[in-house]
């Protein structure tokens, strides 16, 4: 097995490890975050009914702006702009604390923007 499948095997164990003891309810739903190599999402999931109540991608129109108004950006500070932008979502749907699942990847670097951005804007976590 190459070095870049055994990498996403031993990650997608992680997240399976993670999941196993996190679960998002109606009361405090769960954050999830996906990170690929140009984008991150962050979506927020009622695991008890099984619906996504709020998504944000970087590749969204509403997170261009704001990035855009900034000039060029990093992808630390897009990832940033995401939980910003996804805490706002989540405040117009009455949802101010949720569960952080961080998919098996590391706390560090854009998964930590996000986090931040989104405490930033206000979720608990």
């Amino acid at each position: 097995m190459d070095r870049a499948r055994q990498r996403r095997v031993e990650r997608l164990r992680r997240a399976a490890r993670v999941r196993a003891r996190i679960h998002g309810t109606a009361a405090r739903p769960r954050l999830c975050v996906h990170r690929s190599i140009r984008h991150i999402s962050g979506q927020i999931v009622d695991d008890l009914s099984g619906k996504s109540l709020v998504q944000v991608t970087s590749a969204s129109h509403d997170v261009a702006e704001k990035v855009a108004a900034k000039g060029k950006a990093k992808k630390v500070d897009v990832a940033r702009v995401v939980g910003e932008v996804l805490a706002s979502k989540a405040k117009e749907h009455g949802i101010t604390s949720v569960v952080f699942d961080r998919k098996g990847y590391l706390y560090h670097g854009r998964v930590k923007a996000l986090a931040d951005g989104a405490r930033a804007g206000g979720l608990a976590f």
